[in-house]
Order: structure tokens, then sequence, then C-alpha cells
């Protein structure tokens, strides 16, 4: 974080000092809420949670150099007392990003968000220095973690932002104003909690609405709910996507032999041909999104489509693909799962399998549940369960107890016969089948949402260790 007294601190988020000798002492280091991570120089937010309170830790904190500590009570250590440390966390965001007056780009989606974060990240570091949310901390505690990250070097600040209803995101372009606002899509994820899609997209396209009139909306083109979006905003509009009418989009689109999209970007300022790293037809319209804010933020198309073809993943658990010794291939996309996701998947196992099966080899998808569906939660189990059937995908095993119970009915109602899908009750018993029938050549997928904790079955099946390993971890 920009260096900023503490006197000054208090002043921005509306706290009084406690037990602070010198108020000009200085903030130099990052703003942490785990007194694990604290530096010499480190502010300490202390939050009380469900099962831990950040304020028991505050000595802790201090004695590991932290200047003072964010609190809601004294602690007997320096602190800045506040009503509420989020919207103190909040409001100290808002003035160091104003301060700096760093570009801003926001993004959001039903899916792919973190996946589009990491390719503009990878992208617009090659143009000038770039924060960027790490992992998928996108939310009103992680937006604001990240945005303090930010110093005077700092040209690009990319920000995801998530919601699980309306006004979430309202609330986030109010913490960080972004001068981009990028919309992804309008899926199903989170559903049930939002009630339809009409809600998830009222919710999504916050982004634009909070978008000054010099700024950019970057929409895709090839949905619907979010090019209808270009109406609830102020700032110029500009489409990504296939559509012949995007501003940035792809032509010959076409995966290679190992499953990777290639294509030729076209972009207001020319064209380039781009073959990503990344696997799976859907990562097209990802790395279109990144052209698009890559363009508006002054990269050439012969500066985004080589950058775009060196981009690979940097968050874990996303497409993570790795070949054993043995030649079995592993596909760790366990983070997270919706419809939309689990079908681009899917697809993208499907297309690398090709190459294997001309070899022997076998394609496996192995599903856990997809959360936060409500009453659509059977129908798009089952749905996926048939479409895994469809793209002739080798074996379905499902991990889990209603939902994935579901996911096989989908599979042997489309003519899965045999052994072809198969019921397990849990990780480890995924685990003991893969690790009994698995065979060189055969590609893995391992998918499901992510407080199923499905990685531990891609985790022990690159391991290679003993049975119960899955379980420790």
């Amino acid at each position: 974080m920009i260096a900023l007294s503490l006197a000054e601190i208090a002043a921005i988020v509306g706290g009084q000092p406690h037990d602070i000798p010198d108020p000009s002492a200085q903030v130099t280091g990052s703003v942490v809420i785990d007194s694990r991570q604290v530096a010499p120089g480190s502010l300490f937010a202390a939050f009380a949670g469900e099962h831990v309170d950040g304020h028991d830790y505050a000595r802790v904190a201090y004695e590991a150099g932290a200047v003072a500590v964010l609190a809601t009570r004294p602690v007997g250590v320096p602190a800045v007392v506040v009503d509420d440390v989020q919207g103190a966390l909040g409001a100290l965001a808002r003035e160091v990003v104003r301060r700096l007056g760093t570009d801003v780009v926001a993004l959001t989606g039903s899916s792919g968000k973190t996946s589009t974060k990491d390719l503009i990240a990878q992208v617009l570091q090659r143009h000038a220095p770039t924060v960027y949310t790490p992992g998928s901390l996108n939310n009103e505690i992680g937006l604001p973690l990240t945005a303090l990250t930010a110093t005077s070097e700092t040209r690009h600040l990319v920000l995801e932002m998530g919601a699980r209803g309306i006004g979430h995101i309202r609330y986030l372009t109010g913490l960080t104003p972004p001068r981009i606002g990028l919309v992804l899509n309008v899926g199903t994820a989170h559903i049930g909690e939002f009630g339809g899609r009409e809600q998830i997209a009222q919710a999504k396209g916050e982004l634009v609405e909070g978008l000054p009139a010099d700024g950019c909306a970057v929409l895709n083109a090839d949905d619907p709910l979010v090019r209808t979006m270009a109406s609830r905003t102020k700032a110029r509009v500009l489409l990504f996507g296939e559509a012949e009418d995007a501003d940035v989009r792809a032509e010959n689109v076409r995966l290679t032999g190992a499953g990777q999209p290639s294509f030729r970007l076209h972009t207001p300022s020319g064209c380039s041909d781009v073959t990503l790293r990344l696997y799976g037809e859907h990562h097209v319209s990802n790395a279109l999104a990144a052209a698009a804010v890559a363009h508006e933020l002054g990269m050439s198309a012969d500066e985004i489509a080589p950058a775009l073809s060196e981009a690979g993943t940097l968050s874990r658990w996303r497409m993570e693909v790795t070949e054993r010794p043995d030649g079995v291939t592993v596909v760790n996309d366990a983070y997270n799962a919706n419809p939309e996701s689990m079908r681009a998947a899917l697809r993208a196992l499907a297309a690398m399998g090709e190459a294997s099966r001309a070899k022997g080899g076998r394609t496996w998808a192995v599903l856990g549940p997809m959360a936060e569906l409500g009453d659509e939660s059977l129908a798009e189990h089952d749905a996926v369960g048939r479409l895994a059937v469809r793209l002739n995908v080798s074996k379905l095993v499902a991990v889990g107890d209603r939902e994935a119970s579901w996911l096989q009915l989908g599979a042997y109602n489309e003519g899965s016969w045999g052994e072809e899908s198969v019921h397990v009750s849990d990780a480890q018993a995924a685990v003991d089948l893969l690790r009994s029938e698995l065979r060189p050549g055969d590609v893995v997928l391992v998918k499901a949402s992510r407080s199923i904790g499905l990685e531990r079955v891609a985790l022990a099946l690159l391991d290679g260790g003993a049975e119960g390993e899955v379980a420790a971890r």
C-alpha cells in the first residue's frame, strides 16, 4: 500500500486512535486480515468471524511488526477503532485508489471470471505494472485487500467482482470505481439464490451502470442478456465475441490435437493469430474479453496476440492439465462448477480425448454436485449426465449423494449402459476406483462445486500416495 500515517488512516476511515504514541507513524506494508501474514509495516484488520475473532490476535500481529490494528474496540496495542472494520477497509481502499489515479478494470460474469482475469493480468503486464485479484478474492473483503496492494507504480488494477444478490456489485463498484467494466456472461450460477437469469442479469449489469461517461463497457456480443446491458450505461460500448458486429472478434476458431483453441484475432487496431495454452473452446470468449480490455488500454493486436498465446493458468484447480509418467492425463478443474462451466469442461475433455482415443486411451469425467441451483438442480444435473453420453465420454464417475445420483440417472436415460457410468459415495471411493482401472493414455477430468472438495481426487491421482492420503488432504 502507499505509505499513510496512522493519523491519515484514522481520518479516512472515520476512526479513533487508541494507544497510538506516534500518530505520524506510517503504514508502509500490506493490509492483512490474517495475523500469520503480518510483516513489518503492515496494518492488521481484525475481523470477528464465526469461529475466530481477529481481535484476539491483535498483540500477536503487533509483535510481528504491524504498525497498528484496525479494530472495533481497544485491543491493548496501537489501534484505529471504528464501528465497522469492513466498511473502514472499503473506505481506505477507495481513498488509496483515488490518490493513485490508476486505471481500474472490473469484471464480472456467471462463469469464467477468474480465468479471464488471469488472462487480462498477463496481457496487461506486458504493457505496464499491473495488480490483479489473486485467486477468487472477489467479495467485499477480498476486493479492497487487492486494491490496497497497489502502489504508486501501478498503472492497471484488475478486479474480479462476484455477486450473490442484487446490490452486491453496486457496492463493490462504489469501493473502487472502475473506468472499464467487463461483463462476460449471464448463466445459472447461484440461480437458487437469485431466483432466475433475469435477476442475475440485473445484478451483473450493475457494473456497467457504475461506469463514468468517459469509461468503457466491454460486453459479450454473443450473450443476448449481456448485449442488452448497453442500454444501462452512459459509457462507450465495446463488443467482443464471434458475432460479425463484434469490435473484437475471433475467426477460424479450431482446436489443436491437444484441445487448445487457435483462432484469428480481429481488433480495431489489426489482426493476428492466437493459439492458447489453455484447454477448451470456451476459453476463446475469455481470450476475446481480455483482448478487448487490452485494446481499450492502448495495446495493438500484434502485442495482444503473443501475450495471449503465452498466458497460462495463474489460479489453482482451473483446468490444470498434468500428464503422469505412466501417460495418464489428469485435468483438475475442481475449484468450482456451474452448469455452463461443467458443459465447457466436458467439451474440453472430449476434444482432449480425440488424440488419446487413437492410442487406445479413454476419457473419464469424475463429476460432483453443482451447488446453489435451487429448483433447477435436478434438471441441470440430469442434463450434464446426458451431455457426457452425447460427447462420447468413456466413463462417468458421479461422486456424492443425491445430486450425483441425478448425474448418473441423466447418463443412464441418455443411453449409458453397463459400467459406462457409476455412482460412488465420496472422493476416496472415486480414487480407489480410478487407481484400479486407469491405464496409459486415459484422460481424467475432475470437476464439482468447491464445497465438495473434489480436488482431493486429482491430488491423490497425481501424488500416487497411500489410499488414505486423499482423506488427509
